[in-house]
């Protein structure tokens, strides 16, 4: 069933009032790979009575209130994607188009959409049940964070949108254990994966920087966002406490990473795989194409990237479904009316890292001063590509399935590194599980710029497309590759994209297309060395903050024309020196 979004699919249902009422900026798909349908259905499962408002309209009370009010809390989120990022491209430009809005057109998710729906639900119930804050936007702006779009540093998320709680990472067991507290009347002070605001400082707290502080002092935001960093990895970390106002924002540690059967017992509810007929009546959703018959296999990843937030919102590790529970929603798959047989994708976060262990972070440890893949591939980590292909086989072999694709992006360097599975796994990938292409993020060539990025040395991905050459020669495919590439990264200068293009031309021989401008999302390494002008261990960089010339890195890599590689060449000259900044 899908959650009721009006007052007649209560009815029907014979209820009489909610329990919880989720708020979200996307459409409401009904999908194991949207956050909204996760939580509704988890909570749905454990008993409670549960609605959905889809891209509310701000400007009126008809959609906020049509549902009531809830009897426990309101569960509010920008969606599948951080609202700023959703509206509005790195060069500050709006977005026409929104895959996540019925007929794609951009007009219905405010920007900061956690905050407007916050306060659109306190405008029209006064008082009201506790708001909770969830998703992705909340969860890496939960304590203070440096702002691209304003070009400063906000305050948490919670603080600003004048909510009761803030749900970070996955939620599913906080929820549920939120939803019993409340019905019991006991207090949530105790609950993992949360922040809340409190007048005292709690005893066992790590103290952060306050806000006041970290806004004016690069430095202390440095410190600040370490400290955050390192304590929010495992759930081994401590609370956390950072004066905002007069008051503590308290982090309590995250919640331990869900278990195989936990994350079975989550992909196994009853999804319909569709957009809720409510939203599908103002037009297609262009992002259920990708996701209705995809599957989900694992979260988190090992990577650790820079510029990534996997890490700081789904986790560090692995979490990893069994494979049966996911031959199982294969199977559940070709029963959908509108399944045709291609699986559209098998992954998560990195298609490849399925069925691998890490022996420290199983123990809720991290290894200091290192990642699990960079600077190299760490001796803990144990990868298994021939579980994945063999995966990949079983799906394919069921009746009704005619094709299996891996869309996520590989992980060239565990490829390489699994001398057991790596080349049977590409040899699988290229024989049938690649649709024309496969997707590669490479991101840079030059080794200061990849080590700033925390992504592999050049060399590595070289000895991969060479390993990519000679099994799709074998095996007489006319597949390739894609390549994403990352423009204006900090410490990135012009000749750096130069050196870059030539890499290209000499190793790749095409144009690469999938060039992307560096965006500074809140709570990440790179958005702090974008803001400070250092790096992780507080080396002066270069940052380019300008928006016209981080356009003409990108066109040295995506093609100008004569007229604009005149121009690049003539802003080159005015670039300075990697130690003065822009």
């Amino acid at each position: 069933m899908f959650l009721p979004e009006t007052e007649q699919e209560i009815r029907n249902l014979g209820w009489d009032r909610l329990d919880v009422i989720l708020v979200t900026g996307d459409a409401y798909i009904d999908s194991p790979l949207t956050g909204v349908a996760v939580i509704g259905k988890v909570l749905l499962d454990a008993g409670y009575r549960v609605g959905v408002i889809a891209q509310p309209d701000t400007h009126s009370p008809a959609d906020i209130t049509r549902l009531g009010e809830p009897l426990l809390f309101w569960g509010v989120t920008a969606g599948c994607v951080d609202s700023m990022v959703s509206n509005y491209t790195p060069a500050m430009k709006r977005r026409r188009r929104d895959d996540l809005t019925p007929g794609g057109i951009n007009t219905r998710r405010p920007d900061m959409a956690t905050i407007v729906y916050t306060n659109l639900i306190r405008r029209y119930f006064k008082p009201t049940r506790p708001i909770v804050l969830g998703g992705i936007e909340a969860s890496l702006r939960r304590m203070s964070h440096y702002d691209y779009w304003t070009d400063s540093i906000r305050r948490s998320v919670l603080c600003d949108a004048k909510a009761d709680i803030l749900v970070y990472g996955m939620g599913e067991r906080t929820v549920v254990e939120l939803a019993r507290r409340m019905t019991a009347g006991l207090p949530i002070a105790g609950v993992r994966g949360i922040c809340y605001m409190s007048r005292e400082r709690p005893d066992d707290c790590v103290e952060l920087p306050s806000h006041a502080k970290v806004a004016s002092d690069m430095d202390a935001f440095q410190r600040m966002y370490k400290k955050f960093y390192s304590q929010s990895l495992s759930w081994r970390g401590k609370p956390l406490c950072q004066l905002q106002d007069t008051r503590y924002l308290v982090q309590t540690p995250p919640q331990p990473p869900l278990t195989t059967k936990e994350m079975d017992h989550v992909y196994g509810l009853d999804y319909q795989r569709d957009v809720h007929p409510h939203d599908r009546e103002a037009g297609d959703v262009r992002a259920l194409e990708t996701m209705k018959f995809s599957i989900v296999t694992h979260r988190g990843c090992y990577g650790g990237c820079s510029f990534c937030s996997i890490a700081v919102h789904e986790g560090p590790i692995i979490m990893e479904r069994s494979e049966e529970s996911i031959l199982q929603e294969a199977r559940r798959m070709t029963k959908h009316p509108g399944f045709k047989g291609t699986v559209f994708n098998v992954g998560g976060a990195s298609a490849n890292m399925y069925g691998s262990r890490c022996a420290m972070a199983g123990k809720g440890l991290v290894c200091k001063g290192r990642q699990c893949l960079w600077p190299e591939i760490c001796d803990n980590l144990k990868v298994d590509h021939k579980k994945q292909a063999d995966l990949l086989r079983k799906i394919a072999e069921i009746p009704g399935v005619k094709k299996v694709f891996v869309r996520s992006g590989i992980r060239h360097d565990i490829v390489l590194h699994d001398s057991n599975g790596g080349r049977a796994y590409l040899e699988a990938l290229v024989a049938g599980h690649i649709s024309g292409q496969l997707r590669l993020a490479p991101e840079h060539s030059e080794p200061h710029i990849l080590k700033l990025m925390r992504k592999p040395r050049p060399e590595l991905f070289l000895d991969f497309i060479r390993m990519f050459g000679r099994v799709k020669k074998a095996a007489g495919k006319n597949v390739f590759f894609s390549c994403y590439f990352i423009a204006a990264f900090p410490g990135c200068t012009m000749d750096d994209m130069q050196k870059l293009r030539r890499f290209v031309a000499r190793n790749l021989r095409f144009r690469p297309e999938q060039v992307q401008i560096f965006t500074p999302t809140p709570s990440t390494w790179a958005t702090m060395m974008y803001y400070t002008g250092r790096s992780i261990d507080g080396d002066l960089l270069f940052v380019e903050k300008n928006i016209a010339k981080k356009q003409l890195q990108k066109r040295v890599l995506t093609g100008t024309g004569s007229r604009g590689a005149a121009r690049v060449k003539q802003v080159k000259r005015q670039i300075p020196s990697p130690r003065t900044g822009s």
